[in-house]
């Protein structure tokens, strides 16, 4: 079941993406780190009503952030699209017991049947560049590479910009 998170459920987002970033670590990918995503960030997504959860046998297991508001980072990106009518993804985490069980497919389907609901032309997200699991699966679900954005906080490396089309342009 997905639905949308909520402020007592803040907690147990951030232990499971700790819990992704050290799982990360230990498989020398510097995606995350103690700065982010940070306890501060999911509350403004929660305020903000744009975080959802995934819960499996009545657990939280995982979550995904996504919205029309597009990231200033991303404004050098090529994209696919003209701005407008995007729907950006971010944060998404399955806690490291829980993954390789479709959890994520099913939180990206949920999105993407979001954005096709709402009339969205693409759904647009970034991935670091070093995780080539991340970047194999967003690949099969029919992302396209368009290009590179930096986030120094988070690693010298490049996270990788992709975009889907959801809507006939």
């Amino acid at each position: 079941m997905i639905r949308k998170a909520e402020k007592t459920d803040l907690i147990i987002i951030k232990k499971i993406t700790d819990a992704c970033t050290q799982n990360l670590i230990d498989q020398n990918i510097f995606q995350w780190n103690k700065e982010y995503p940070s306890l501060a960030t999911f509350e403004k997504d929660i305020k903000e009503e744009v975080l959802y959860v995934y819960i499996d046998k009545r657990k939280i297991v995982g979550c995904i952030m996504f919205s029309e508001e597009k990231d200033p980072h991303y404004n050098n990106v090529k994209w696919i699209t003209p701005d407008g009518h995007n729907l950006y993804i971010h944060r998404l985490a399955v806690h490291p017991k829980n993954q390789k069980q479709g959890i994520a497919r099913k939180m990206m389907d949920f999105a993407e049947n979001f954005g096709k609901e709402k009339g969205m032309k693409s759904i647009r997200l970034d991935t670091f560049s070093q995780n080539p699991r991340n970047i194999k699966f967003y690949r099969e679900r029919g992302y396209k590479k368009l290009g590179d954005v930096y986030f120094s906080k988070q690693s010298k490396d490049p996270f990788h910009c992709f975009e889907k089309l959801i809507k006939r342009i």
